[in-house]
This record gives structure tokens, C-alpha cells and sequence, in this order.
């Protein structure tokens, strides 16, 4: 079942929109805190976004630009500002596609499942992990946090993909070590603990402080 973000602040367009998508089988995820997209889109982890241009706070553009920082997944502008300039504006931005209001919802549905098969019958699942407003970019290794984009190393990103990948539980300083080891790098006991102290720094850096939770004499925690 695909996960599509709807970010578009008249609630009866909004809600229509997310009626068909739960009747064409999709779980549709409607924004409501429209000065921060990027906290919606960090809890849905969708896997298309239909983004309005006019929103309250900040416009479409801005938004699309945020989501492109740390992600690839599809984003359809719909607009009622269908002039030449906006849906240049759109594609340039980084937009896949443009519909303009009002629109004929099948015409919608045809295109959102040509970009989805396009995506990912081809290209496989998205490339985003996410944690409360953190995001963790699989395809370059990065993290962005409230606007902030953080580059690590390739032994900082594996601590802490694995410690994503499980949170809300324990994991060890072995199967830490394990997963650094699939690196090609030499690690002990002392150079994981360098390197996490390294990511905590720079976590820390960006406001991220106690993201990662020490568990004495057991490993290490990101809780839920």
C-alpha cells in the first residue's frame, strides 16, 4: 500500500483528495502543521507527495526544496496557478509533475501511478529513514534536522543507521562493531567509542542533544 502525503491547506479539496486515494487502496496522510511540512513528512515517510503552491506560513516551492534535500520520492504540484511560469517554476524546483485545478480525479489517480511504478517497480523503496523530525538520507549519507543538514562519515552513518534502524531498543557495542566492520574498517572497542562520540558532537551541533541515549554496560538506545 503506497503512503501519500497531502499537503494542501483547503480541507475539502484535502479531504476529497484523501477519500479516493483510501478508495483506490492507498493510506492517505492529510498535513495539518503547515509551518513545519518537513515534521509531517519526517512521520509519514511517504512515498509520493501532492504539494499546493499557496499554503499558509511557507509556499509549495519552499517545501519542495526542503523534501529534495533528503529525498527523491515523487512530489505532484496541484494548482489553480497553472500559468507557464508556476509549472516551470515546479519542475525547476524539483517537481515531477503539475495538475492544475480543479482536475478530474482520475486524471490524478493516472498520473500518481505512473510516477509510483516509475519509482518504485524500478528504482525500489525510498531512500529516507526517519525519527521524529530527523531524516536520515540513505543515498548520500547525510541526516537533516529543522533545516539543518548534517554530512557524517561512512562509520558515523552506520552507527547510526543501525541505531535507526532499531529504535526504541538496545543495541549492542558488538553488533555495532559487526556492522562497522562491513565498512572494510579496523574497529575495537575504542574506535566505536571515538566515533560515537564524534556523531553525539555533531549531533549535538544541530540541537540534538541525548538523541542517543548510552545504556551502561549494554550498548547503546535511540528511544521511540
Amino acid at each position: 500500500m503506497y503512503r501519500i502525503l497531502i499537503v494542501e491547506d483547503d480541507e475539502a479539496i484535502a479531504g476529497a483528495i484523501a477519500q479516493q486515494l483510501r478508495a483506490w487502496g492507498m493510506e492517505a496522510c492529510v498535513a495539518e502543521n503547515f509551518q513545519n511540512i518537513m515534521e509531517e513528512f519526517a512521520q509519514t515517510s511517504p512515498q509520493l507527495v501532492l504539494l499546493d503552491i499557496t499554503l499558509p506560513f511557507f509556499n509549495g516551492y519552499h517545501w519542495c526544496t526542503q523534501i529534495r534535500k533528503v529525498s527523491k520520492v515523487p512530489i505532484v504540484f496541484l494548482s489553480s496557478a497553472s500559468d507557464n511560469m508556476n509549472i516551470v517554476m515546479a519542475m525547476n524546483m524539483g517537481g515531477d509533475d503539475f495538475i492544475a485545478k480543479p482536475f478530474d480525479f482520475s486524471v490524478l489517480l493516472a498520473k500518481m501511478q505512473a510516477l509510483l511504478r516509475r519509482t518504485y517497480d524500478f528504482a525500489g523503496e525510498g531512500s529516507v529513514i526517519s525519527h521524529k523530525e530527523v531524516l536520515l538520507n540513505t543515498a548520500d549519507a547525510s541526516l537533516l534536522y529543522r533545516g539543518e543538514k548534517l554530512e557524517l562519515s561512512k562509520n558515523e552513518y552506520r552507527i547510526l543507521l543501525t541505531l535507526m534502524e532499531n529504535k526504541g531498543r538496545v543495541v549492542s557495542r558488538d553488533i555495532l562493531m559487526e556492522r562497522l566492520w562491513e565498512t572494510d574498517s579496523f574497529v575495537d572497542e575504542n574506535t566505536l567509542t571515538v566515533n560515537v562520540t564524534r556523531l553525539r558532537r555533531k549531533l549535538m551541533a544541530v540541537g540534538l542533544t541525548d538523541f542517543i541515549t548510552t545504556k551502561k554496560g549494554l550498548g547503546y538506545l535511540i528511544g521511540d
